[in-house]
C-alpha cells in the first residue's frame, strides 16, 4: 500500500474540516457536500501547482464552499456573535494563509477555527 501524499493528507484534512462546520451549521446535505468535492477537486490541481500553498487549502475550500452556497442557497455561515440587527454571514480569515478562522465582519471577532464553529454555535457536531 502507498502512502498518502502530503498533499492528498492536506486536502483530506481540509474536507474534514469544512464537511465538521457545514454539519454544526446543519447544512451537510448531499448536495452541499457535493459542492466540498467540487472545491477540492479544483484546488487539488492549485495545490498541485503550488505546493507550498497546501497550508493555505483548508482556508480556500471554506471559502469557495461559502461562495457556492450563496449563490445557491443564501448566507453561510451566519455570525453566531450579533444578535441584534440583520443577519450576517462570517469571513474567512486569512483570504490566503495558514490556520485559517470564521471572523464576524462587523465585531471584528475570531469566532472559531474553520473545523470548529461546532464550539461556537453552542453544540456538538453530530456523529
Amino acid at each position: 500500500m502507498n502512502p498518502i501524499s502530503p498533499l492528498e493528507q492536506a486536502l483530506h484534512a481540509a474536507r474534514a474540516l469544512v464537511l465538521a462546520d457545514l454539519v454544526a451549521g446543519e447544512v451537510a446535505q448531499a448536495d452541499v457536500v457535493s459542492l466540498v468535492e467540487d472545491s477540492v477537486a479544483q484546488r487539488r490541481w492549485w495545490v498541485e501547482q503550488w505546493p507550498d500553498g497546501a497550508s493555505f487549502v483548508a482556508g480556500l475550500i471554506a471559502q469557495d464552499v461559502q461562495d457556492a452556497l450563496l449563490e445557491r442557497y443564501g448566507r453561510w455561515p451566519l455570525c453566531p456573535v450579533c444578535g441584534q440587527g440583520d443577519p450576517h454571514a462570517l469571513d474567512v480569515e486569512p483570504e490566503l494563509g495558514p490556520d485559517p478562522h470564521w471572523v464576524c465582519p462587523k465585531a471584528g471577532v475570531k469566532v472559531a477555527a474553520v473545523g470548529s464553529l461546532a464550539d461556537a454555535m453552542g453544540g456538538k457536531p453530530s456523529s
